[in-house]
């Protein structure tokens, strides 16, 4: 039987604030030796100037380095299969090969095709309140409508069958959850993959409108199957995971706090301030990814070895009173402050112009299609142990 999973600091939360020892080892250290639950220990880097200077330098602080570690418990695999499921996925590379990987996808993920998707991404998010309303109160937030929303938006956008959602949610959840033992969560990881390379193949063979065609049509012999299903499986896990969190924790977080609620209600210009504050308060992306030091260096006065890993902690960051002034205040007023909620360098997430779209229409739709809204029976359920923060169900009335 395996050891029950203790929460690593860099993941411990109060509601929806970080746990207080975060900021008291970032007040103090800055940059902390901790544990990790993949039994490896790490450098827990966590005052906002310091990863900032870590995720802007791909040269010192590598993503392609850190798989040459092996969590204990994981499965034995040959070095060509690890370079297999590494294929494709963005956040394993470094320049050059991460901007060679990017620059295929970024054209799909400027604010100009964003807008194209607009139409769509307001019928889903009318669809799925009209069931609501339809269905009546009281209602699960979560499963009616903060995670099909984006699950449905990027399913269409990758051509992805939505009908194949309750797999891949499962998968993904499975992937995600740091409390399931390392061989169940590898496990999932290659059943994904395999779907997604079945997939690429059905898309090989007929190329669509989507996005996963239009790699095919215009990169398609630049990319491998490997490649375009590890793109595939970054995208769908990323884009549906994170954006469905926010719904659902920002949702709870405005009814929490009222008078931040009434000043969007009088003010929805507002929003796109709104959804930055919401980004940089609840932070839901614990960290960026381990990162390894490519050389003996320095950060913040700490030594750190060559091939040390180094661990970002975005929630203690983007409350840092060095930052940003009365950090634990929820403030839609601020306007965008430059949090790094979705990263920052190289590896800046792709698709966060589409999670601002998503949250700038869905937020303000569901507070007037529903005026009345409020918490109702079970209080909200936050989920601890996974990679992305948030709520496993969020019952409401109104």
């Amino acid at each position: 039987m395996s050891e029950p999973v203790t929460l690593p600091l860099y993941m411990r939360r109060n509601a929806f604030d970080p746990d207080p020892e975060v900021a008291v080892a970032r007040d103090k250290d800055g940059v902390r030796r901790e544990k990790t639950p993949f039994g490896l220990d790490i450098w827990m880097v966590s005052r906002f100037a310091d990863v900032r200077e870590v995720l802007g330098d791909s040269g010192r602080f590598s993503n392609a380095q850190r798989n040459v570690f092996r969590a204990p418990g994981m499965p034995a695999v040959s070095p060509e299969e690890i370079e297999r499921l590494r294929a494709g996925n963005l956040l394993a590379f470094d320049p050059p090969e991460h901007t060679r990987l990017r620059r295929m996808l970024t054209p799909e993920f400027t604010m100009r095709r964003m807008r194209r998707l607009e139409p769509r991404i307001r019928d889903i998010v009318t669809e799925h309140l009209d069931a609501m309303e339809a269905a009546g109160p009281p209602a699960d937030l979560v499963s009616a409508f903060a995670l099909p929303v984006p699950s449905l938006v990027i399913c269409e956008l990758l051509g992805v069958p939505y009908a194949d959602r309750g797999d891949f949610q499962r998968r993904s959840g499975k992937m995600l959850d740091v409390s399931l033992p390392v061989q169940e969560r590898a496990a999932a990881q290659l059943e994904s993959r395999a779907y997604m390379a079945e997939l690429v193949a059905r898309t090989r063979a007929e190329p669509g409108e989507d996005l996963l065609g239009m790699l095919v049509r215009e990169h398609g012999d630049d990319l491998s199957t490997d490649e375009l299903a590890g793109i595939a499986t970054l995208l769908l896990l990323a884009g549906h995971e994170t954006t469905s969190n926010m719904l659902g924790i920002g949702t709870l977080a405005l009814l929490r706090h009222p008078e931040q609620l009434e000043l969007l209600r009088r003010e929805p210009e507002r929003i796109n301030a709104a959804v930055e504050e919401l980004l940089r308060w609840l932070s839901i992306v614990h960290t960026g990814t381990f990162k390894v030091a490519t050389a003996d260096t320095v950060l913040a006065g700490q030594p750190i070895a060559a091939g040390d890993l180094v661990m970002c902690a975005l929630p203690a960051a983007n409350r840092d009173p060095a930052y940003i002034a009365d950090p634990d205040r929820l403030d839609i007023g601020r306007g965008d402050m430059g949090h790094v909620a979705f990263g920052h360098g190289v590896h800046h997430c792709l698709g966060a112009p589409l999670a601002r779209m998503e949250m700038q229409i869905a937020f303000p739709a569901l507070f007037e299609r529903f005026p009345g809204l409020r918490e109702a029976g079970e209080p909200a359920e936050f989920r601890a142990f996974n990679v992305v923060y948030g709520l496993r169900s969020f019952m409401v009335a109104w």
